[in-house]
């Protein structure tokens, strides 16, 4: 009789596994979406030296691009338009220009970790520079005090 109560125990347990995994796998395809960044202008002087001002503020392509570059990559966690659900910042509120700038590179090019737990990966290596600055670029245009 133990046995039994145990492994209809353990079928219960796997079945709750099994149907807690489909939600999460739900949220979607977290892969980073490549972007096409081939309109703008290059980052002087190379693609690969990372600046800490962004080279595209009020460039309307820069910003086109920007926008659905966030949509495809950040949205998710970061909220549509930027307005954030309470998960991750609200990236709205994010200052404006140079001081601005400074926090979004470190961020968008180290992530976030704390006490071991990834809570945004790093992008710039995987978007790069141009796609960064295009998303900071839209980013102020939806800037809130």
């Amino acid at each position: 009789m133990k046995f039994t109560g145990r492994l209809a125990l353990c079928a219960a347990a796997g079945v709750f596994t099994l149907a807690g995994a489909t939600h999460l796998l739900a949220h979607g395809d977290v892969t980073p979406q490549p972007v096409d960044t081939t309109a703008l202008p290059d980052i002087q002087p190379n693609n690969d030296t990372w600046l800490q001002h962004n080279p595209y503020r009020g460039n309307a392509k820069a910003i086109e691009i920007g926008h659905h570059a966030y949509a495809q990559n950040c949205a998710r966690c970061h909220g549509i338009d930027a307005i954030s659900g309470g998960i991750a910042p609200d990236l709205r509120y994010l200052e404006l220009g140079d001081s601005g700038d400074e926090w979004f590179v470190q961020r968008y090019h180290h992530g976030s970790v704390r006490d071991g737990k990834v809570y945004m990966p790093p992008m710039g290596e995987i978007l790069g520079q141009k796609a960064g600055w295009a998303i900071r670029a839209w980013l102020e245009t939806v800037h809130e005090e």
